[in-house]
Parts: structure tokens; C-alpha cells; sequence
């Protein structure tokens, strides 16, 4: 097991088989860095072209399509202390007549905030009319991680799909591992888009916009049943579905869900069916991007010991 340390210069703004970066070991932890949305670094000055830019890929040894890479996400934590959000709802998540009484929002409704990794606080730069002293807690993710899709594809990290993506769940966090399915040999992993907070949906269009510094532990399953990104945290399995309309997410979702647990726990179809049918939680991942994302959840305490 080693630690790699990668201070990226190039970024990327597909997910596609681009030239690896660093070739790593199952096992091995990586410390690297992502920078904002905007391609704006630690130091605040822009480092690339804007559009959720990707640090890597990380070419991982002996993945092979048919198998599974895992991201254990150990540290995610804001390099600098501002951030960026917009402060008005994205028209996708309104009512369409409603949005039509709007006045348009223009540059004005994206606006700073600041971030206090000390105290484990995010806040606007400028009171909020209406929110004086507002302050929310701290909790960075990742809103892009993936892998290399199949058959040669260079896909956009405005959206997402099997290969993962831009899915913006606020899961992705630290203490999560997320699953990926191996779509290319080495499986080519990217990582970007890191958030100081972001509320369920990402239903401003945006999370608190900023870079991240970011460590990693990567893993391989070999000969895994997975179709579609995966991901459990010390209380939870969860599986994410994405794709339009937001029905066919969930299907993804619930479907992958069943198949792990079939697959993976040994349960039957009709076990898994009163497990998820009875005690699983469906949560919109983000419903902005051009692929929405539906995450199934289950607590892990329901599972029968093996």
C-alpha cells in the first residue's frame, strides 16, 4: 500500500479515456486537489476553462470491464476561504408560470460566501435580506466522481450516467466509499466539483461552489454485478440513478439496489423486495443537470448477518 501525492495541471472537463495521470495499486491512498466549478484554485485565480474541470484520471491496476472500482472518500476539505452559490432557485425546480413572473437572474444571483473550515461554518459574504446571521454547518462533497465510459464516449461533466458523473449527491462525502463500474481497462477515475455545503437536489443549480483538497483510498472488486454507481457510509448502502425523466432515475436506482442485494447479500428477489419496498429512502441526488439523479437508501442494521 502507498500514498500518492498528485499536484494536478491539467484538467479535464469529459469523462472519456484521457492519458492517466498516476497509476495506482488497489489499496493506495492518493492526496490531490480538485478546483471549483468555475476552474478557479486555492489561491482563488483560475487555473482552466470553467465547467465542473476533473482532476486525473487515476488509472487503477488490474480493473478490467466486469469488475468494480471503489473511492473511499477519507478527506475533503476547502483549500481557500471563500466560495460562490447562486441565491436564487434554478427555473427547472419551479412551477413554469411561476417562473415566468421572475424577473431574470442574471450574473447578480451568484454572490460569495465565506468558509470557515476551523469553525465548520459556511456563510454569505453579504446578509441575505431576511436571513440575517444565517450560518449553515460545514459539509463538502464531491458533486463530480466517475469513471471512463464504454465504447470510446467523451461525456460532458454537466451530466451523468452509468459511468457516474456530475450527480451532485451530498453524499459523497467524507467516510463514504462510492462503487463505480469498471468500463474500461484501469477504469480511469476522475474526481471534481467540490461543494462546501449543498441542500438535497442541488435545486439553486449550484452547491457553495469552491476547491477542495482531496484524499482518497482506491479499492477493486473483481467480478462485480454492478451496472450503476454505489456507495455506502457507516449507517447506509445506497445506489444512484441517473437519467430523464426522474422516474427512469429511480427505476435505476431501486433496480441496482435490488441487484446488490441479491447479487452481493445473497438475499432472494422477495427479501430484497420487502427490505427496499418497506425501509428504503428515495432522495433526489440533483434534478438540474441534464441527467437527473435518484439515490436509493437503506440502513445497513436491516441486512441479516452473514
Amino acid at each position: 500500500m502507498a500514498t500518492h501525492t498528485f499536484r494536478p495541471s491539467v484538467y479535464h472537463n469529459t469523462f472519456a479515456a484521457h492519458a492517466p495521470v498516476l497509476e495506482v495499486a488497489p489499496g493506495d491512498v492518493v492526496r490531490t486537489s480538485t478546483v471549483d466549478a468555475r476552474g478557479r484554485g486555492a489561491t482563488g485565480e483560475r487555473e482552466c476553462e470553467p465547467g465542473n474541470p476533473l482532476t486525473g484520471p487515476f488509472r487503477v491496476r488490474g480493473a478490467e470491464p466486469g469488475d468494480a472500482v471503489s473511492v473511499r472518500i477519507l478527506e475533503l476539505t476547502p483549500n481557500r476561504r471563500d466560495g460562490w452559490a447562486s441565491h436564487r432557485l434554478a427555473p427547472v425546480t419551479l412551477e413554469p408560470d411561476f417562473v415566468a413572473d421572475l424577473e431574470p437572474a442574471g450574473e447578480a444571483s451568484a454572490r460569495t460566501w465565506r468558509i470557515d473550515v476551523a469553525a465548520g461554518r459556511v456563510e454569505p459574504d453579504e446578509p441575505v435580506p431576511g436571513l440575517a446571521g444565517l450560518a449553515l454547518p460545514l459539509a463538502p462533497m464531491l458533486g463530480c466522481i466517475g469513471v471512463a465510459p464504454a465504447r470510446g464516449q467523451a461525456i460532458s461533466t454537466a451530466t451523468s450516467g452509468e459511468h457516474g458523473g456530475n450527480m451532485d449527491y451530498r453524499g459523497v462525502a467524507p467516510g463514504a466509499t462510492v462503487y463505480l463500474p469498471v468500463l474500461v481497462p484501469g477504469a480511469l477515475v476522475f474526481v471534481g466539483d467540490g461543494h462546501a455545503v449543498q441542500g438535497a437536489g442541488e435545486l439553486a443549480g449550484t452547491g457553495v461552489e469552491t476547491s477542495m483538497d482531496v484524499t482518497v483510498e482506491m479499492g477493486l472488486v473483481k467480478g462485480s454485478s454492478i451496472r450503476w454507481p454505489r456507495g455506502e457510509d457507516a449507517a447506509h448502502l445506497f445506489t444512484l440513478g441517473n437519467a430523464r425523466p426522474l422516474d427512469q432515475a429511480a427505476q435505476h436506482a431501486v433496480t441496482e439496489m435490488v441487484r446488490w442485494l441479491t447479487h452481493e447479500h445473497g438475499l432472494s428477489f422477495e427479501a430484497a423486495s420487502v427490505l427496499v419496498g418497506q425501509a428504503a429512502d428515495l432522495e433526489v441526488g440533483n434534478m438540474f443537470d441534464p441527467a437527473y439523479t435518484v439515490v436509493c437508501r437503506l440502513a445497513k442494521d436491516l441486512l441479516p448477518r452473514r
